[in-house]
């Protein structure tokens, strides 16, 4: 399942003009009289606005009439993430990166510079770059993305045709050693309240997980997850429905204050295996990233 909406770079085409001025950056500042000037110097020195190409536009590119430039919008003082990303894997066609807890997959609010989409531009030169599934900012682990537009639809496909092994582990609340190792939990997801949350509603199943638990100690429980659906804060919505709230979740079962006293969400996810839609070669990815545990 793609994110719901993939902020895309804001585009601007540079129009003729019967008197064009001297550089881009001029026209910038003019046809934006609302944003400081500085802060367009301060973007362009730093290499952030672009054609879209990916050439970095400089104080010095001249205004030439039906180039387009990219530039995003940008949040002052925006932090850096606490832990960087990791890149997996990469060819011509995809990439796979190994997220951290906390860092949202596209920009959304004020997370716009350390999301893991833009972060992922800026280390590679994609342009392009788009992930093919959502994966909560809470939960840490693998995020499959596209590199190549022409054979994205492809990649895509195999999130809801379920062509797609996603595996997870979570560490949650055990009050007792359960009866049975095994669940497998299909019911309805709809929209809770406040409007983030997510609940159990009535009506037709939209949502499926297996989970299964591998290992307890001391009131906690090692679980592996593997959910045929992907409706969002699915894994968290089943987990604590059976009983088996995960640990740092500030959600759910009811909400609690960020941050939670027990530390980041302790979901991830491990894994995804496939069969390329473009190659047919088995594509089988793990991350290297660890609950505590």
């Amino acid at each position: 399942m793609t994110d719901r909406t993939i902020p895309s770079p804001s585009r601007l085409y540079l129009p003729k003009l019967a008197s064009p001025p001297k550089t881009i950056l001029d026209y910038l500042i003019a046809r934006f009289p609302r944003m400081h000037a500085e802060t367009w110097r301060d973007r362009v020195a730093r290499g952030v606005v672009t054609f879209d190409g990916g050439e970095a536009v400089s104080p010095a590119s001249a205004y030439r009439h039906g180039a387009t430039i990219l530039y995003r919008r940008e949040v002052p003082a925006e932090p850096r993430p606490q832990e960087a990303e990791t890149i997996l894997y990469r060819d011509d066609r995809i990439l796979v990166a190994d997220k951290p807890h906390g860092m949202v997959v596209s920009p959304a609010g004020d997370h716009l510079e350390r999301s893991l989409l833009v972060r992922l531009q800026r280390r590679t030169g994609l342009a392009d770059l788009a992930p093919m599934h959502r994966l909560d900012r809470d939960t840490a682990g693998l995020v499959l993305f596209s590199v190549d537009p022409a054979t994205r639809g492809l990649y895509h496909q195999i999130f809801p045709e379920g062509r797609i092994r996603k595996e997870y582990r979570a560490v949650a609340h055990v009050a007792q050693t359960p009866e049975q190792p095994e669940w497998l939990i299909e019911n309805r997801i709809v929209e809770g309240d406040p409007w983030y949350r997510r609940k159990i509603g009535t009506g037709p199943v939209n949502a499926l997980t297996r989970a299964a638990l591998i290992e307890t100690r001391q009131r906690l429980g090692l679980f592996r997850i593997r959910p045929a659906t992907g409706k969002q804060h699915q894994i968290r919505v089943h987990m604590a429905s059976i009983g088996f709230p995960i640990v740092g979740d500030p959600l759910y079962p009811e909400l609690r204050p960020r941050p939670v006293a027990d530390g980041p969400l302790q979901l991830l996810a491990a894994r995804l295996a496939f069969t390329d839609p473009v190659s047919g070669e088995p594509r089988d990815f793990a991350s290297e990233r660890h609950l505590r545990w």
